[in-house]
Protein backbone atom coordinates (compact mmCIF):
# COMPACT_ATOMS: atom_id res chain seq x y z
CA UNK A 1 0.00 0.00 0.00
CA UNK A 2 3.04 2.27 0.45
CA UNK A 3 3.62 1.73 -3.27
CA UNK A 4 0.12 3.05 -3.94
CA UNK A 5 0.85 6.12 -1.83
CA UNK A 6 4.09 6.71 -3.80
CA UNK A 7 2.28 6.31 -7.12
CA UNK A 8 -0.42 8.78 -6.06
CA UNK A 9 2.26 11.26 -4.98
CA UNK A 10 4.24 10.91 -8.22
CA UNK A 11 1.11 11.37 -10.33
CA UNK A 12 -0.01 14.49 -8.47
CA UNK A 13 3.47 16.05 -8.37
CA UNK A 14 4.20 15.14 -11.99
CA UNK A 15 0.94 16.61 -13.28
CA UNK A 16 1.26 19.83 -11.27
CA UNK A 17 4.93 20.38 -12.08
CA UNK A 18 4.39 19.54 -15.74
CA UNK A 19 1.60 22.07 -16.10
CA UNK A 20 3.60 24.70 -14.20
CA UNK A 21 6.79 24.15 -16.24
CA UNK A 22 4.85 24.21 -19.51
CA UNK A 23 3.16 27.49 -18.62
CA UNK A 24 6.40 29.16 -17.50
CA UNK A 25 8.27 27.92 -20.56
CA UNK A 26 5.67 29.43 -22.85
CA UNK A 27 5.87 32.69 -20.85
CA UNK A 28 9.68 32.80 -21.11
CA UNK A 29 9.71 32.09 -24.85
CA UNK A 30 7.04 34.66 -25.60
CA UNK A 31 8.66 37.32 -23.38
CA UNK A 32 12.09 36.83 -25.01
CA UNK A 33 10.53 36.85 -28.50
CA UNK A 34 8.77 40.15 -27.91
CA UNK A 35 11.91 41.75 -26.43
CA UNK A 36 13.86 40.75 -29.56
CA UNK A 37 11.13 42.07 -31.84
CA UNK A 38 11.09 45.36 -29.93
CA UNK A 39 14.86 45.76 -30.23
CA UNK A 40 14.76 45.05 -33.99
CA UNK A 41 11.92 47.43 -34.70
CA UNK A 42 12.94 50.32 -32.44
CA UNK A 43 15.95 52.51 -33.09
CA UNK A 44 17.04 52.29 -29.50
CA UNK A 45 20.16 53.81 -27.95
CA UNK A 46 22.82 51.78 -26.15
CA UNK A 47 21.27 52.72 -22.80
CA UNK A 48 17.85 51.51 -23.95
CA UNK A 49 19.35 48.24 -25.18
CA UNK A 50 21.01 47.68 -21.80
CA UNK A 51 17.76 48.59 -20.02
CA UNK A 52 15.85 46.04 -22.10
CA UNK A 53 18.46 43.35 -21.37
CA UNK A 54 18.27 43.98 -17.60
CA UNK A 55 14.46 44.00 -17.72
CA UNK A 56 14.44 40.70 -19.61
CA UNK A 57 16.91 39.20 -17.15
CA UNK A 58 14.79 40.33 -14.20
CA UNK A 59 11.69 38.80 -15.72
CA UNK A 60 13.50 35.53 -16.45
CA UNK A 61 14.92 35.32 -12.90
CA UNK A 62 11.49 36.07 -11.41
CA UNK A 63 9.92 33.34 -13.51
CA UNK A 64 12.64 30.88 -12.48
CA UNK A 65 12.11 31.63 -8.80
CA UNK A 66 8.36 31.38 -9.23
CA UNK A 67 8.85 28.04 -10.98
CA UNK A 68 11.08 26.74 -8.17
CA UNK A 69 8.61 27.82 -5.49
CA UNK A 70 5.72 26.42 -7.49
CA UNK A 71 7.44 23.05 -7.85
CA UNK A 72 8.09 22.89 -4.10
CA UNK A 73 4.47 23.80 -3.32
CA UNK A 74 3.26 21.29 -5.93
CA UNK A 75 5.37 18.58 -4.29
CA UNK A 76 3.97 19.35 -0.84
CA UNK A 77 0.40 19.58 -2.14
CA UNK A 78 0.86 16.32 -4.09
CA UNK A 79 2.18 14.51 -1.03
CA UNK A 80 -0.71 15.79 1.07
CA UNK A 81 -3.35 14.89 -1.53
CA UNK A 82 -1.80 11.46 -2.05
CA UNK A 83 -1.81 10.83 1.69
CA UNK A 84 -5.47 11.87 1.97
CA UNK A 85 -6.45 9.54 -0.86
CA UNK A 86 -4.26 6.60 0.13
CA UNK A 87 -5.01 6.73 3.88
CA UNK A 88 -8.54 5.22 3.62
CA UNK A 89 -7.28 2.50 1.29
CA UNK A 90 -4.40 1.75 3.65
CA UNK A 91 -6.87 1.55 6.56
CA UNK A 92 -9.06 -0.85 4.56
CA UNK A 93 -6.04 -3.00 3.78
CA UNK A 94 -5.07 -3.09 7.46
CA UNK A 95 -8.64 -4.10 8.31
CA UNK A 96 -8.59 -6.87 5.69
CA UNK A 97 -5.30 -8.18 7.10
CA UNK A 98 -6.78 -8.23 10.61
CA UNK A 99 -9.86 -10.08 9.36
CA UNK A 100 -7.67 -12.59 7.56
CA UNK A 101 -5.96 -13.16 10.90
CA UNK A 102 -9.27 -13.98 12.56
CA UNK A 103 -10.27 -10.55 13.95
CA UNK A 104 -13.71 -10.43 12.35
CA UNK A 105 -14.77 -7.60 14.65
CA UNK A 106 -12.32 -5.25 12.86
CA UNK A 107 -13.89 -2.17 11.26
CA UNK A 108 -12.59 0.80 9.29
CA UNK A 109 -13.50 4.42 9.96
CA UNK A 110 -15.93 6.00 7.49
CA UNK A 111 -15.34 9.66 6.65
CA UNK A 112 -17.17 11.84 4.17
CA UNK A 113 -19.83 10.89 1.68
CA UNK A 114 -17.85 10.04 -1.46
CA UNK A 115 -17.04 6.80 -3.28
CA UNK A 116 -14.26 5.90 -0.82
CA UNK A 117 -16.69 6.35 2.08
CA UNK A 118 -19.20 4.11 0.27
CA UNK A 119 -16.48 1.51 -0.22
CA UNK A 120 -15.59 1.66 3.48
CA UNK A 121 -19.27 1.22 4.42
CA UNK A 122 -19.55 -1.77 2.09
CA UNK A 123 -16.45 -3.39 3.59
CA UNK A 124 -17.76 -2.79 7.12
CA UNK A 125 -21.09 -4.36 6.14
CA UNK A 126 -19.24 -7.35 4.69
CA UNK A 127 -17.22 -7.69 7.90
CA UNK A 128 -20.38 -7.54 10.00
CA UNK A 129 -21.99 -10.24 7.87
CA UNK A 130 -18.90 -12.45 8.13
CA UNK A 131 -18.83 -11.96 11.90
CA UNK A 132 -22.52 -12.87 12.12
CA UNK A 133 -22.05 -15.99 10.00
CA UNK A 134 -19.06 -17.07 12.08
CA UNK A 135 -21.07 -16.58 15.27
CA UNK A 136 -23.95 -18.59 13.81
CA UNK A 137 -21.55 -21.32 12.72
CA UNK A 138 -20.09 -21.63 16.21
CA UNK A 139 -23.54 -21.57 17.79
CA UNK A 140 -24.84 -24.17 15.37
CA UNK A 141 -21.82 -26.42 15.95
CA UNK A 142 -22.38 -26.25 19.70
CA UNK A 143 -26.12 -26.85 19.31
CA UNK A 144 -25.63 -29.82 16.97
CA UNK A 145 -23.14 -31.32 19.40
CA UNK A 146 -25.65 -30.86 22.22
CA UNK A 147 -28.47 -32.40 20.21
CA UNK A 148 -26.39 -35.41 19.17
CA UNK A 149 -24.87 -36.08 22.58
CA UNK A 150 -28.00 -37.33 24.37
CA UNK A 151 -29.31 -39.81 21.76
CA UNK A 152 -25.80 -41.12 21.12
CA UNK A 153 -25.19 -41.55 24.85
CA UNK A 154 -28.53 -43.39 25.17
CA UNK A 155 -27.69 -45.68 22.25
CA UNK A 156 -24.22 -46.35 23.62
CA UNK A 157 -25.45 -47.23 27.11
CA UNK A 158 -28.21 -49.51 25.76
CA UNK A 159 -25.88 -51.28 23.34
CA UNK A 160 -23.18 -51.75 26.00
CA UNK A 161 -25.73 -53.14 28.46
CA UNK A 162 -26.97 -55.67 25.90
CA UNK A 163 -23.45 -56.58 24.76
CA UNK A 164 -22.32 -57.16 28.37
CA UNK A 165 -25.36 -59.32 29.08
CA UNK A 166 -26.80 -56.91 31.62
CA UNK A 167 -29.93 -56.48 29.47
CA UNK A 168 -31.68 -58.89 27.24
CA UNK A 169 -32.21 -57.49 23.70
CA UNK A 170 -35.98 -57.41 24.06
CA UNK A 171 -38.37 -55.89 21.56
CA UNK A 172 -38.99 -52.90 23.83
CA UNK A 173 -35.29 -52.09 24.27
CA UNK A 174 -34.53 -52.51 20.59
CA UNK A 175 -37.53 -50.28 19.88
CA UNK A 176 -36.06 -47.64 22.20
CA UNK A 177 -32.78 -47.76 20.29
CA UNK A 178 -34.65 -47.51 17.00
CA UNK A 179 -36.52 -44.46 18.29
CA UNK A 180 -33.24 -42.69 19.08
CA UNK A 181 -31.93 -43.54 15.60
CA UNK A 182 -35.11 -42.08 14.10
CA UNK A 183 -34.61 -38.86 16.04
CA UNK A 184 -31.06 -38.60 14.78
CA UNK A 185 -32.29 -39.23 11.25
CA UNK A 186 -34.91 -36.48 11.53
CA UNK A 187 -32.32 -34.08 12.96
CA UNK A 188 -29.94 -34.74 10.06
CA UNK A 189 -32.81 -34.26 7.60
CA UNK A 190 -33.74 -30.93 9.16
CA UNK A 191 -30.13 -29.76 9.05
CA UNK A 192 -29.92 -30.72 5.39
CA UNK A 193 -33.02 -28.62 4.69
CA UNK A 194 -31.51 -25.61 6.45
CA UNK A 195 -28.31 -26.05 4.46
CA UNK A 196 -30.28 -26.16 1.22
CA UNK A 197 -32.17 -22.98 2.11
CA UNK A 198 -28.91 -21.20 2.94
CA UNK A 199 -27.55 -22.14 -0.48
CA UNK A 200 -27.71 -19.47 -3.23
CA UNK A 201 -29.04 -22.20 -5.55
CA UNK A 202 -32.21 -22.71 -3.47
CA UNK A 203 -35.28 -21.90 -5.53
CA UNK A 204 -39.02 -22.18 -5.01
CA UNK A 205 -41.39 -23.51 -7.69
CA UNK A 206 -43.84 -20.63 -7.55
CA UNK A 207 -47.27 -20.98 -9.11
CA UNK A 208 -50.66 -19.38 -8.59
CA UNK A 209 -52.22 -21.47 -5.82
CA UNK A 210 -55.39 -21.37 -3.74
CA UNK A 211 -54.18 -20.90 -0.16
CA UNK A 212 -57.50 -22.18 1.19
CA UNK A 213 -57.11 -25.47 -0.68
CA UNK A 214 -53.55 -25.99 0.60
CA UNK A 215 -54.59 -25.24 4.18
CA UNK A 216 -57.61 -27.56 3.92
CA UNK A 217 -55.41 -30.39 2.68
CA UNK A 218 -52.92 -29.85 5.54
CA UNK A 219 -55.75 -29.90 8.10
CA UNK A 220 -57.16 -33.09 6.63
CA UNK A 221 -53.72 -34.74 6.83
CA UNK A 222 -53.31 -34.15 10.58
CA UNK A 223 -56.96 -34.56 11.60
CA UNK A 224 -56.56 -38.18 12.76
CA UNK A 225 -53.76 -37.27 15.19
CA UNK A 226 -55.90 -34.51 16.72
CA UNK A 227 -58.88 -36.86 17.09
CA UNK A 228 -56.69 -39.44 18.79
CA UNK A 229 -55.45 -36.85 21.27
CA UNK A 230 -59.00 -35.50 21.76
CA UNK A 231 -58.10 -31.99 20.56
CA UNK A 232 -60.75 -30.20 18.49
CA UNK A 233 -59.53 -29.04 15.09
CA UNK A 234 -61.57 -26.38 13.27
CA UNK A 235 -61.05 -24.96 9.79
CA UNK A 236 -62.56 -21.85 8.21
CA UNK A 237 -61.92 -20.23 4.83
CA UNK A 238 -63.71 -17.73 2.59
CA UNK A 239 -65.90 -19.02 -0.21
CA UNK A 240 -63.81 -17.30 -2.86
CA UNK A 241 -60.31 -18.68 -3.59
CA UNK A 242 -57.44 -16.90 -1.86
CA UNK A 243 -54.83 -16.85 -4.62
CA UNK A 244 -51.12 -16.44 -3.90
CA UNK A 245 -47.83 -17.06 -5.68
CA UNK A 246 -46.48 -20.04 -3.74
CA UNK A 247 -44.69 -23.36 -3.85
CA UNK A 248 -47.50 -25.75 -2.85
CA UNK A 249 -45.20 -28.40 -1.36
CA UNK A 250 -43.25 -25.88 0.70
CA UNK A 251 -46.40 -24.19 2.01
CA UNK A 252 -47.66 -27.61 3.08
CA UNK A 253 -44.36 -28.10 4.90
CA UNK A 254 -44.79 -24.78 6.74
CA UNK A 255 -48.33 -25.64 7.82
CA UNK A 256 -47.26 -29.13 8.88
CA UNK A 257 -44.62 -27.66 11.21
CA UNK A 258 -47.03 -25.14 12.72
CA UNK A 259 -49.85 -27.67 13.14
CA UNK A 260 -47.41 -30.16 14.66
CA UNK A 261 -46.44 -27.61 17.32
CA UNK A 262 -50.10 -26.81 17.99
CA UNK A 263 -50.80 -30.53 18.45
CA UNK A 264 -47.83 -31.05 20.78
CA UNK A 265 -48.55 -28.11 23.08
CA UNK A 266 -52.35 -28.29 23.23
CA UNK A 267 -53.58 -30.66 25.95
CA UNK A 268 -56.53 -33.02 25.58
CA UNK A 269 -59.83 -31.17 25.59
CA UNK A 270 -58.31 -28.11 23.96
CA UNK A 271 -58.90 -26.81 20.46
CA UNK A 272 -57.00 -25.53 17.43
CA UNK A 273 -58.53 -23.20 14.85
CA UNK A 274 -57.10 -22.80 11.35
CA UNK A 275 -58.40 -19.74 9.50
CA UNK A 276 -57.62 -18.50 6.00
CA UNK A 277 -58.25 -14.81 5.46
CA UNK A 278 -57.34 -11.83 3.30
CA UNK A 279 -56.59 -8.76 5.43
CA UNK A 280 -54.36 -5.67 5.34
CA UNK A 281 -53.23 -6.46 1.81
CA UNK A 282 -52.00 -9.92 2.82
CA UNK A 283 -53.21 -13.47 2.43
CA UNK A 284 -52.98 -15.20 5.81
CA UNK A 285 -53.29 -18.57 7.44
CA UNK A 286 -53.86 -18.16 11.18
CA UNK A 287 -53.32 -21.19 13.44
CA UNK A 288 -54.63 -20.44 16.96
CA UNK A 289 -54.57 -22.97 19.79
CA UNK A 290 -55.57 -23.08 23.46
CA UNK A 291 -52.32 -24.72 24.50
CA UNK A 292 -49.77 -24.01 27.18
CA UNK A 293 -48.56 -20.80 25.51
CA UNK A 294 -45.14 -19.17 25.44
CA UNK A 295 -43.81 -16.63 27.93
CA UNK A 296 -42.97 -13.11 26.80
CA UNK A 297 -39.29 -13.70 27.62
CA UNK A 298 -39.08 -16.75 25.33
CA UNK A 299 -41.24 -15.46 22.47
CA UNK A 300 -38.43 -13.55 20.64
CA UNK A 301 -36.34 -16.74 20.40
CA UNK A 302 -38.83 -19.29 19.08
CA UNK A 303 -37.53 -18.98 15.50
CA UNK A 304 -33.91 -19.63 16.48
CA UNK A 305 -32.29 -22.95 15.64
CA UNK A 306 -32.63 -25.66 18.30
CA UNK A 307 -34.59 -23.38 20.63
CA UNK A 308 -37.33 -25.11 22.62
CA UNK A 309 -39.53 -23.50 25.20
CA UNK A 310 -39.40 -26.55 27.48
CA UNK A 311 -36.36 -26.08 29.67
CA UNK A 312 -35.95 -29.82 30.12
CA UNK A 313 -35.27 -30.06 26.35
CA UNK A 314 -37.56 -33.06 26.20
CA UNK A 315 -37.41 -34.50 22.70
CA UNK A 316 -40.69 -36.31 23.06
CA UNK A 317 -42.61 -33.05 23.32
CA UNK A 318 -40.09 -30.52 22.12
CA UNK A 319 -38.85 -31.91 18.83
CA UNK A 320 -35.50 -30.84 17.44
CA UNK A 321 -36.19 -27.12 17.66
CA UNK A 322 -35.62 -26.56 13.92
CA UNK A 323 -39.17 -26.75 12.56
CA UNK A 324 -40.08 -23.10 13.05
CA UNK A 325 -36.66 -22.01 11.77
CA UNK A 326 -37.32 -23.90 8.55
CA UNK A 327 -40.85 -22.50 8.33
CA UNK A 328 -39.67 -18.91 8.71
CA UNK A 329 -36.92 -19.38 6.09
CA UNK A 330 -39.47 -20.76 3.65
CA UNK A 331 -41.82 -17.84 4.29
CA UNK A 332 -39.00 -15.36 3.71
CA UNK A 333 -38.24 -17.13 0.44
CA UNK A 334 -41.89 -16.55 -0.53
CA UNK A 335 -41.51 -12.85 0.26
CA UNK A 336 -43.79 -13.21 3.28
CA UNK A 337 -43.32 -13.45 7.03
CA UNK A 338 -44.52 -15.21 10.17
CA UNK A 339 -45.85 -13.66 13.35
CA UNK A 340 -46.47 -15.27 16.73
CA UNK A 341 -48.58 -14.02 19.61
CA UNK A 342 -48.80 -16.05 22.77
CA UNK A 343 -49.72 -15.94 26.43
CA UNK A 344 -48.89 -18.55 29.03
CA UNK A 345 -51.82 -20.89 29.80
CA UNK A 346 -54.02 -19.14 27.23
CA UNK A 347 -52.60 -20.34 23.92
CA UNK A 348 -50.67 -19.27 20.86
CA UNK A 349 -51.63 -17.74 17.50
CA UNK A 350 -49.33 -18.09 14.51
CA UNK A 351 -49.97 -15.92 11.46
CA UNK A 352 -48.46 -17.10 8.17
CA UNK A 353 -48.60 -14.07 5.87
CA UNK A 354 -48.14 -14.05 2.08
CA UNK A 355 -47.90 -10.93 -0.10
CA UNK A 356 -51.39 -10.08 -1.27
Amino acid sequence: MRGLYARFALVFIGLTCGILIMALTVLLVQAHRHFMMYQQQAAASADMVMFNAHLEQAIVQSIVWIAAGGIVLAALAGLYAAKRMAAPLMAMKAMAVRMAGGELEARTEVRGNDELANLAQAINALAAQLEKQERLRKTMTADVAHELRTPLATLKSHMEAMMDGVWEPTQVRLGSCHEEVERLSHLVGDLEQLTQMDSPHFRLRLQTEDLSAIAAQSVETVKAAFVQKKVSLWFAAPEQPVLVQADRRRVGQILANVLSNAWKYTPSGGQVEVTVEHAFGEARVVVADTGIGISAEELPYVFERFYRTDKSRNRTTGGSGIGLTIARRLMEAHGGHMEIESEVSRGTAVRICFPG
